[in-house]
């Protein structure tokens, strides 16, 4: 299933703590683990989206 997944460059917040973004032509999104590809959650882009703005605003930034 990876295989259908393109991975954007790993996303790295303070520490170690790194992760990766993906989407596949289906409009499913994806979160892992920099390094674990094959480890994954899945959401709608939707809902995708909603976590990365709240990560962004400081809302969820004991994730990282």
């Amino acid at each position: 299933m990876t295989d259908s997944i393109t991975w954007e460059e790993p996303f790295c917040g303070e520490g170690n703590n790194c992760f990766r973004l993906g989407t596949d032509p289906t409009g499913n999104a994806y979160i892992a683990i920099a390094g674990a590809e094959d480890t994954y959650l899945t959401d709608s882009r939707e809902a995708l989206r909603s976590l990365i703005l709240g990560i962004k605003a400081g809302e969820a930034d004991h994730l990282l």
